[in-house]
């Protein structure tokens, strides 16, 4: 069982940065792709970026592109995603998920619970 823990959440404004981690207490995060998805209110999930199992390919969803870095530290059993010039529209919940090395949303067999950005305007 893959239990996922996002943190780096808050509120920011419109430019500003965050750094969102997601870890897993089993250590067993170096054996999976890990992608970070959003959701706003009232939206479906978003794939925002994902990064192979041992970080040598990203991909990055279109509205992300250029703003948001995703990195990972294997042994610190962390993946990152680094959030610069951050806009409104960024507001939503950020989760993390391990599976495939993939933007489909079916792909992902383990989510976190979710932490909070909201970007005030």
């Amino acid at each position: 069982q893959v239990q996922l823990v996002e943190s780096g959440g808050g509120l920011v404004q419109a430019g500003g940065s965050l750094r969102l981690s997601c870890a897993d207490s089993e250590r067993t995060l170096s054996s999976y792709a890990v992608s970070w998805f959003r959701q706003a209110p009232g939206k479906e999930r978003e794939f925002v970026a994902g990064i192979s199992r041992y970080g040598g390919s990203t991909i990055y969803g279109d509205s992300v592109k250029g703003r948001f870095t995703i990195s990972r530290d294997n042994d610190e059993n962390t993946v990152y995603l680094q959030m610069n010039s951050l806009k409104f529209e960024d507001t939503a919940v950020y989760y993390c998920a391990v599976g495939s090395f993939s933007s489909r949303v079916e792909r992902y067999d383990y989510w976190g619970q979710g932490t909070q950005v909201t970007v005030s305007s």
